[in-house]
């Protein structure tokens, strides 16, 4: 692992190397309503890493009560192995073959997040009532970009490692990334998002915009701080100011 990743890795999970080679990841994320959190294994493999959450995810879902066996969740996994290098295993491992060293940081993270989904899925009781905080920042962000006659395109896959994605993507002289914090999990990925633009030196600021600190934990609102070049919590005039500012700033 060359020493940028490495260093970027650490600065948001601890990581413990055993003698058997394996590392073992513990993540700044939690399983649903418990408060334990998600470790990650990287094992090393032919041509590779193996990176995989141990069966974690399904057997504290188990344990709380969780149906693992759903239809619901059957259908997760198929949309997660259509769209994600996460497969869901016939052992319920979740796991992600990273054939190059630069893959392991996004693939570390792409399995605690699926983890963690796994788990709220079978644990839930009731749906949740959808929020419209996403339609509300992509209105603004249109809005904006359209006034100052700049192109933006939404879900925007990112020129770096990893298969990740911007939600808005406005374009400036510094490409200016808007990512929606919808959860913790979003908001961390943000802040890998700005870390792997670091490590393969790409041109791009990094707004993450969290519909409130409770959404996302106060914890990983105050660090992601630290590893994005902008983190707010929304407010819709606070918005269209702070990218109307950038922009105009980059003419």
């Amino acid at each position: 692992m060359s020493p940028n990743l490495k260093q970027s890795i650490c600065a948001l999970f601890e990581v413990h190397q055993e003698p058997s080679g394996i590392a073992r990841v513990i993540t700044p994320l939690e399983y649903p309503g418990s408060g334990d959190k998600i470790v990650i294994r990287v094992r090393p493999s032919d041509n590779g890493k193996i990176i995989d959450e141990n069966g974690e995810a399904v057997l504290y879902a188990s344990l709380a009560g969780g149906d693992v066996d759903s239809d619901t969740l059957d259908r997760w996994s198929q949309e997660l192995q259509n769209n994600s290098p996460v497969t869901l295993d016939l052992d319920e491992t979740l796991r992600a073959f990273a054939s190059s060293d630069d893959l392991i940081a996004p693939y570390i993270f792409k399995v605690a997040q699926a983890a963690q989904q796994l788990h709220a899925i079978a644990t839930a009781r009731s749906e949740r009532k959808s929020s419209d905080f996403k339609d509300r920042v992509a209105s603004i962000i249109d809005e904006v970009a359209a006034r100052l006659n700049r192109r933006v395109t939404n879900n925007a896959e990112l020129p770096i490692t990893g298969d990740l994605y911007a939600d808005h993507l406005i374009d400036t002289p510094t490409p200016l990334i808007v990512i929606t914090a919808t959860s913790a999990a979003r908001l961390l990925e943000a802040q890998i998002i700005y870390m792997q633009y670091r490590a393969e030196k790409k041109s791009g600021l990094i707004f993450a915009i969290a519909e409130s600190q409770a959404t996302v934990t106060r914890k990983q609102f105050e660090r992601a701080g630290y590893f994005t070049h902008k983190t707010v919590v929304f407010s819709p005039d606070a918005l269209e100011q702070l990218v109307s500012t950038e922009i105009q700033s980059q003419h």
